[in-house]
């Protein structure tokens, strides 16, 4: 029988069965942050050990810390590697190919959001053939109060999910994103009405977009938009025919499901 490897050679593997723990943790916990203490009592790490874990995730871009609240969320790097596998899954399966003709048709930038936490990334876009057009950042985080994709997202939670999040703090993104709880309350009641949200300058300055949730089961899994520069946007126009393409592709959901 072959002889186990000594100690020192064995620690590594124990240093990555950590980290895996750790990064699994926040996959399955409901809160989007976590602190030291609480990530210690539930793998049952000592304080010091899962802080040295978190500082190499940190390294790595794979947590983030907020140095205000000294709570971690998972980091960009572990974010985009799961918006990776949200391209597969069938909301976007059934999504991403309505982009391109929506583009088209709008002559306008279409594009497909997910939502992680209380914050919200670009999954996909398609640009239209014309020379001046907005480009957004894939996998890039932004806060679920700012811009239409967001509010979109937002205005259909259920209602103890919107509560939770409009208690907390509604940082601004440009001058223009609404902060006041009680506004914001009211708008996601119109959004929720109307079936779609607008936004102007509010995630980006100079851009306007409207966008719609896609929809399974009654649930909404991610958000479709049309955006382009505020001086030519014709937010009407733009609003009804992205209606008509999330709910071709509402139906289609509801119907595979």
């Amino acid at each position: 029988m072959p002889k186990s490897a000594p100690a020192e050679q064995r620690a590594p593997a124990s240093t990555v069965d950590r980290a895996l723990d750790v990064l699994l943790l926040f996959s399955t916990v409901r809160a989007a942050t976590l602190g030291v203490s609480e990530i210690a009592q539930e793998l049952g790490m000592s304080k010091p050990a899962v802080h040295r874990v978190l500082t190499t995730l940190r390294s790595r871009n794979l947590v983030e810390l907020d140095e205000e609240s000294r709570r971690y969320s998972l980091g960009l790097l572990a974010v985009s590697m799961g918006v990776r596998y949200q391209r597969g899954l069938v909301a976007a399966d059934a999504a991403i190919p309505a982009l391109r003709p929506l583009s088209d048709e709008c002559q306008e930038t279409a594009t497909l959001s997910v939502r992680s936490g209380d914050r919200r990334y670009y999954v996909e876009q398609v640009t239209p053939d014309r020379p001046v057009v907005m480009m957004v950042q894939l996998a890039v985080p932004f806060p679920l109060h700012a811009g239409a994709s967001s509010k979109a997202i937002l205005a259909f939670l259920p209602e103890a999910e919107r509560d939770r999040y409009l208690a907390g703090r509604l940082d601004p993104v440009t001058p223009h994103t609404r902060t006041d709880s009680r506004g914001l309350r009211r708008e996601l009641e119109t959004i929720r009405e109307l079936g779609y949200a607008r936004s102007s300058s509010e995630r980006q300055a100079g851009a306007a977009a409207v966008a719609a949730p896609i929809l399974k089961g009654g649930e909404v899994v991610a958000a479709m938009s049309v955006c382009g520069p505020e001086a030519r946007f014709d937010a009407d126009a733009h609003a009804e025919r992205l209606l008509a393409t999330v709910a071709r592709i509402t139906a289609e959901l509801d119907a595979a499901a």
